[in-house]
This record gives structure tokens, sequence and C-alpha cells, in this order.
């Protein structure tokens, strides 16, 4: 190699060791740490976890429609489950006192006596209840008790006082007979019963 050469030579190491030299040098980010995610194909690439974005959107006209009618079935079921609980223990009850009563006198006697009661305790209350809530409390009636409010009156007052009330209920575009399917027509109202039920400390 002739002597024409060494100053290349020598420039060009001068350049690579003062890289070498650069390159041990530490960066701001070279302690960054970085976590490390592993594919399913075994490569390792890095990860890293981006701050969560709230994003808020306006609702449409039929989300307001139906968040509107969720609140209002959830303020019905607020108010008038009680009632539905308290029916359901009186009727037990009431079967109870007539389960060994043949004498129909005597079972009229029983029924008029927790009738008077039921109105004493319940009729202030019950007179303030929208129709809608009235609606509302016939179903859940219907899904504590098992039977809805025509079989109910029908029982206990006879078939012409049911079909009065049945009668009544029609003219407020209500019906006595109306079942309780938390299945399917009455699923969001099941949900929100067990959610109401669990808030009044009562066993779903």
């Amino acid at each position: 190699m002739g002597t024409k050469y060494i100053p290349v030579i020598l420039l060009i190491c001068s350049f690579c060791c003062t890289g070498l030299l650069k390159a041990q040098d530490k960066g701001i980010y070279d302690t960054v740490r970085v976590y490390a995610y592993i594919t399913p194909e075994g490569d390792t690439i890095g990860e890293s976890w981006l701050p969560s974005v709230e994003v808020i959107g306006k609702l449409n006209a039929a989300g307001r429609k139906y968040w509107a009618e969720w609140t209002r079935l959830r303020n019905a079921v607020y108010v008038t489950y009680p009632y539905a609980k308290a029916a359901s223990r009186i009727i037990n009850e009431i079967n109870l006192q007539l389960v060994n009563v043949s004498d129909k006198q005597m079972r009229r006697k029983i029924i008029r006596s927790r009738e008077k009661e039921m109105k004493k305790q319940f009729t202030d209350q019950l007179t303030k209840l929208s129709v809608y809530q009235g609606r509302v409390l016939m179903k859940l009636i219907n899904r504590e008790t098992g039977n809805n409010c025509y079989e109910i009156i029908e029982e206990y007052k006879g078939f012409i006082t049911a079909a009065f009330w049945q009668t009544v209920a029609f003219v407020f575009g209500s019906n006595l007979k109306q079942p309780y399917d938390p299945g399917t027509k009455d699923a969001e109202m099941e949900k929100i019963v067990r959610d109401v039920a669990r808030m009044y400390g009562y066993p779903g």
C-alpha cells in the first residue's frame, strides 16, 4: 500500500472512532422503558399504552326517545314495586286464612276484613299513581303473584266485580288481564325490576 493512501485511511479511521465514541454516549431516550409484546408468530415488538380519551356524542332522536321511555319505566317501577310486593304478601296471607274455610259467608267476611285493611293502608298512595304507573303496577302484581289482576278480583270478589273493573280499565286504555312476559315484551322491565329489588333489599 502506498504512502499516499495513509492520510485517507487515517481520516476514515478517525471518523469511525468518533462515531463509535458518540454511539457509546447515552441519549435522553436511551433509558426509557418500553414494554415488549410477543406476536402469535413469535416476533417481539415494542409496546406502549396511550392515555384514554373520552368521546362524547349527541343522541339522535331515536336515542333520546329510548332513554326517555326507559327513564319513565324505571321511575314507575321504583314507585310501584313496593305495592306489588305488599299485594303478593297480603294475597298469600288471605289464601292461608281461606285454605280450610269452606263456608261462603265466612270467606266473604275474611276477604272484606282484609279489603278494608288494604284500603286504609294504600288508598291514599294508589290514587296518586298515574295511569301509566297503574299499568306497570298491574304487570308487577302479575309477576309477584303469578295471576293477573282480573283473576285476583274474580277469585275474591266474583265475576261481576271483575268484569266491571275490567271495563273501567279499558276506558283508561288498560287491561286487567295483561300478562307479564319477562322473556320478550317485558324484558327491559325485568332488568329494571331486578335492579330496583336489590336497591330495596328484596330478593330478585
